[in-house]
Order: structure tokens, then sequence, then C-alpha cells
């Protein structure tokens, strides 16, 4: 009997270690395969920048090349787009990228033809338009970029992929975005977008500045209404983590009246301080959040937190639809969502009623020249 025992006990034994051998290289065949999936190379997405050999374009490309646009995994290919007169610096950017040999960078296209550089293009970065020059009448400049939007729009029309994103970042962005999809009426609305990433990033920079906190941890600022001197960047919902928890920003400031006057103007006139101070204008910065605007929106957002994008009005917060008007917005899968049910006073119905009106006239003035 105790023979017996032992006999059993021994094929438990036995039983348990097969039980546990088997468990082990089935786990090791899990992990192997997971790790060929990771070694698996994504596909290249197909990035075009226009007015690449300009001051943001040149220091745009760098950074999707590196991946801080769309992840350091993810291999793109450059198409850099600009007019004749700049055809040899466009060049010399190029030489560039091929000398900083970027891992990521599967491929380069510098041309001045419009056609060959939107040719399948997933993600269209339009950084280039017509400046106003001193002398000029608003509607002059914007004949200028409503001539400039109507060729490059008809061109993605035509050549872009289907579910290419577009983000326009030459000014007036808001309105050279409504041109653009004037003339490119199957790209979806929710693929135009502009940047007000930069003045959201100003915001959140300046509140980093006056409480001498990490900007990592100032959240959920909002820039409403229009890329100009009339947009709203708005504070009432901004958090800040601290050591006691989250905080709101009114709270941690305890100065209403910096908050909604030298903060405001600060943010609205941040890009002419720059020139004044660099003769330049803020490339260096507008390049960064361009980066931002397209990782988040591809990427996804994190959770509890929202970015300044301006998108396509749907009525929200009582702006009228049709207008490209920056919203806070938080974005999945590759789409973005207007944050509902904020609270709005007065200070701010009043800001952000103002910003509308002046979106509204550069429609109706850009509509006068198409």
């Amino acid at each position: 009997m105790e023979m017996f025992g032992l006999d059993i006990m021994d094929k438990t034994v036995l039983q348990k270690i097969v039980l546990v051998l088997v468990c082990t290289f089935l786990f090791w065949k899990i992990i192997r395969y997971m790790s060929d999936l990771l070694k698996v190379e994504k596909e290249p997405v197909t990035v075009l920048v226009t007015g690449a050999a300009g001051q943001i374009g040149y220091a745009l490309v760098p950074m999707i090349a590196r991946g801080m646009m769309l992840g350091p995994n993810q291999p793109v290919i450059l198409h850099m787009l600009d007019i004749e007169p700049a055809l040899e610096a466009l060049k010399g950017v190029k030489m560039e990228l091929i000398d900083a040999a970027f891992p990521l960078l599967r491929g380069v296209v510098a041309t001045t033809d419009v056609v060959e550089a939107c040719k399948d293009v997933n993600i269209a970065v339009m950084v280039g338009g017509f400046p106003r020059k001193e002398g000029m009448e608003r509607k002059d400049v914007m004949s200028k970029n409503v001539s400039i939007y109507k060729t490059q729009a008809s061109a993605l029309e035509e050549h872009a992929a289907a579910d290419c994103k577009v983000l326009v970042i030459a000014n007036p962005a808001n309105t050279n975005a409504l041109i653009l999809k004037e003339f490119a009426p199957s790209i979806p609305e929710k693929n135009i977008t502009c940047l007000t990433r930069l003045d959201h990033n100003r915001a959140l920079g300046q509140i980093s500045e006056k409480l001498n906190v990490d900007v990592s941890d100032v959240k959920n600022v909002i820039i409403w209404g229009n890329h100009s001197s009339t947009q709203y960047p708005d504070v009432n919902h901004a958090t800040v983590a601290t050591s006691n928890g989250k905080k709101h920003v009114r709270e941690l400031v305890a100065d209403d009246n910096w908050l909604n006057s030298e903060f405001i103007t600060t943010v609205q006139q941040r890009g002419g301080a720059i020139i004044k101070a660099r003769k330049l204008s803020s490339a260096l910065s507008a390049a960064s959040a361009a980066c931002d605007h397209i990782h988040d929106w591809v990427l996804g957002t994190p959770k509890g937190t929202w970015v300044s994008m301006g998108v396509y009005s749907d009525g929200s917060y009582g702006i009228q639809p049709g207008l490209i008007y920056s919203f806070p917005v938080t974005c999945d899968k590759g789409e973005w969502n207007i944050v509902q049910g904020l609270k709005i006073d007065e200070f701010s119905r009043e800001k952000m009623d103002k910003t509308a009106q002046e979106l509204i006239e550069e429609k109706a003035l850009a509509n006068s020249c198409l």
C-alpha cells in the first residue's frame, strides 16, 4: 500500500512538472510571437509639408523625420513643396535630411510641382502662404491666398490618399482652411483643421512661468476662435497638478485681473513679441506645435486632457456652424471631438463671440475673392 501511495504521488508530481514545462513553453512562444509582431515594420506614412524651404518648414521637417509627429516607431516619407524661387534652398533641405541619416525617414521628395507633392499623401501640413506685406489691404492678401489654396486643394482632391488629414498653418489659418475645403470637397470636414496649438502651448507656458511649475503639470487651457489677436485664451477650466492634488489655475494664481488682462494679451500678441525680439517669426515653436497637433490627432490625447484645435464648428457653444473655429477637443483613434458641457461665463461669452465675428467677416471676404 505504501509503495502504491508513493507511485501515485510520483505521478502527480510528474504531471505538475509536465504542466509547468508546457505552460512555460507556451508562454515563451507567446512572448516570441509578440516580439515578432513588434519587429514587423509599419508601412511608411507620407507627409506633405508646403513652404518647406521657409523658416517653419526648415524647423518642422527634421522633427517629423525624428518621430516627434507620428511616434518613434512610425516610418515616414516626406514630400516637400515650395515655389520656384526657393527650389535651390529646398534641395539644400533635402541634402540635410539625407545627411542627418534619420532611421525613420524612408524617402524625400523635394519639388515645385504641386501634383507630385500631393501624390498619395496621408498627412498634409500647409505651411506655405502669402504673408501680408506693408501697404497691402486684407482683401489683397486674401486674394493671393485664395489662389494658392485653390491650386493646392485641387491637387489634394485629385491625388492625396482618401483619408488624408490636413493641418493649415499659413495665416489667416482658419480662413485658409475654409478655402481649402471649398476646392477639396471630397476631403471630409473632420479631416481639415488649422493650427491653434501654438497659442494653446503659449498659454500653458505663461501659466507655468507665473506659478513656477512644470509645464507638463498644467492642463486644459483653451484657445477659442481665430488664430489672430482676437483669440480668447481661457483658463476657467484649467488645472495644475500639485503635491496636494489637482488645483484650479484661478485658485493658484489668485489674480483675476492678471488672468483677464495681461495673460490674455500676452498670448494674443506673443507672435509679434517674438518677431520684435528675433526679427524673425516664431518658427521653432510653430513647428513643435504642428507636431503636437498631428501627434495627438493621430495617436490620441491622454485621458482627462484636452487640447485646442481649429476645427469645423457644428454649432457647439453657440458658434456659427461652418466656421473653422478653435475649440477644446479630445482625440481618439484618429478622430477629434469637441468637449461638451463646459460652463461659459459672461466675460468668456463676449470674447468668444468677438473672435467668431472676425471669422464671419474673414469668410465673407474670402467668398468675395472666389
